[in-house]
Parts: structure tokens; C-alpha cells; sequence
């Protein structure tokens, strides 16, 4: 049997990059997986290829910022399949600026999506959980259940993502409380921290123009300059950035039951230490 036949994973932002990996690699160990993406293209794609390859999952479309996406989210993953084992919080993006040019709109929408979206989304499924840990332990049964949030290498404070940086140090904080509260529920809630990841949002450019990426009607610059690329491989140990696939392997460790006794802990999937 597949590690984890039967389990119910939700991802958001898995319609493309980490989060497209991460729902792939869930399926092939055998997750029913609830598919999240801000467009409706990307999600059914992935869903699509999860069919095709034998395995189960469902398309939520939408921002994780609306004010109504986490109780749908979660109620897609009961609707669809009777519950929940694992919730990845990936959905993410940047929109950097030093502080004394960042506005309102920037902070909010960053830390909105990367603080205030994982908080609501677990809060939501808090009741779901609960009940079903309660039923087990009634059986004498022990299930172990899986939060994997996403934090980065820039919690450690990074010039111009005072909004990111801000965000991504919360979530480890989030990560370590709810270790603490969900332990009698017997959930395993862990963090990565990515470093340089290949992605969309990281692609290099030469000279002052980057690509943009439409993010809930804003037109946001991506990407990083070929000269910063370059300084940041010289201080990767390895040498090199690290790819969606590599990165999203790093998530489904979480999500394994060898991992089934660490909990509270930030792994930094960077190349090399921090």
C-alpha cells in the first residue's frame, strides 16, 4: 500500500511551481488531493494530470485572501472525500519595496496572504479535525495528521520585503504554537524554509526590466536581476538553486509517517545551512 493511501491532502497555490510539485508527489503516494489555484486553468490541469495517472483529486479555485475561501476550502476537502489528513499552506507570492516607499496595499496584501490566509484556513479546519480525533481516540485508534506551512530563507530579514520577511518569520511563529495546541489532537505541524527555488517568481533577468505576474488584478514585477542570481549561487553550498521538484520533496517529508514524531520544527530546504 501507498504511504499514504486514503489520506486527504489540501494544497494551496498548486497549480503551478512548489505547490504543483507538492500536489503530484502527494497523489503518487497515494493523497486524494483538494487542487488550489488563484485561476481555474493551472488547477484543473494538475487535477487533470492526477486523474490521469490513476489517482484522486478535485479542483478550489480562488484566492486564499477571499473572506470566504477557507471554510470552501475545507468544506471541498469533506464534501469530496470525508475529511482531512494534511493541509500544505504554500499559496504565495512577493511584492517588494523598501519601507519608506511601501504603501498600506503592499503590506497588507503580503502579509494577507502568507500570514492571515494560513491562520484562517487552519482555524477553519480546527473543527474537522478535532471531531475526528476525538472519534479515534473513542476507537482506541491513533491517526497522525500533517500541517506543513511555508516559511523562507528571508524570515531572517531581507532588504525591500520588510512585508515578506515580516510574513514568512510569523508563520514560523504560527507553526510552533500550533505544535503546541495540536499535539493532543495528534497533529504533526512542521515548516519549511525555502532558500533559491526555480520558479516563476525567481527567474532571472538581464538590465532593468522583469516579467510580471497578474495577482488579483495587480500586475506585480517577478524575478530576480542575473547579477543577483550569480552573488547567490556563489553563497549556496551547493551551488546552485534548488528546483520546484526538490523543493516539494522537501514538503512531503512533513507528510510521510517517517516524520511522525517531529513536530514544531522549521526545516530550512536552502542548499546548504542558513
Amino acid at each position: 500500500m501507498k504511504k499514504l493511501e486514503g489520506k486527504v491532502a489540501l494544497v494551496t497555490g498548486s497549480g503551478r511551481g512548489i505547490g504543483r510539485e507538492v500536489a503530484l508527489q502527494l497523489s503518487a503516494y497515494g493523497a486524494k488531493v483538494v487542487v488550489n489555484d488563484l485561476d481555474a486553468a493551472p488547477a484543473e490541469e494538475v487535477v487533470a494530470q492526477i486523474r490521469a495517472a490513476g489517482g484522486e483529486a478535485v479542483a478550489c479555485v480562488g484566492s486564499v485572501t477571499a473572506a470566504d475561501f477557507a471554510e470552501r476550502f475545507v468544506k471541498t476537502a469533506v464534501d469530496s472525500y470525508g475529511g482531512i489528513d494534511i493541509i500544505v499552506n504554500n499559496a504565495g507570492y512577493t511584492w517588494d519595496n523598501v519601507i519608506q516607499k511601501m504603501s498600506d496595499e503592499q503590506w497588507h496584501a503580503i502579509i494577507d496572504c502568507h500570514l492571515t490566509a494560513p491562520f484562517q484556513i487552519l482555524r477553519a479546519a480546527q473543527p474537522v479535525i478535532s471531531a475526528a480525533a476525538k472519534q479515534e481516540a473513542a476507537e482506541g485508534r491513533q491517526v497522525l495528521r500533517k500541517i506543513v506551512n511555508i516559511s523562507s530563507g528571508a524570515a531572517g530579514g531581507n532588504v525591500g520585503q520588510t512585508n515578506y520577511s515580516s510574513a514568512k518569520a510569523g508563520i514560523m511563529g504560527m507553526t510552533k504554537t500550533l505544535a503546541k495546541e495540536w499535539g493532543r489532537l495528534k497533529v504533526n505541524v512542521n515548516c519549511i524554509a525555502f532558500g533559491h527555488i526555480e520558479t516563476r517568481l525567481t527567474v532571472p533577468f538581464s538590465g532593468t526590466e522583469s516579467a510580471t505576474v497578474n495577482i488579483e488584478g495587480r500586475e506585480i514585477k517577478v524575478g530576480i536581476s542575473e547579477s543577483l542570481v550569480e552573488r547567490a549561487k556563489s553563497g549556496i553550498p551547493l551551488g546552485r538553486p534548488g528546483t520546484a521538484k526538490e523543493a516539494a520533496g522537501s514538503v512531503v517529508l512533513f507528510c510521510l509517517p517517517e516524520s511522525d514524531y517531529c513536530s514544531g520544527q522549521v526545516l530550512y530546504c536552502a542548499g546548504g545551512p542558513r
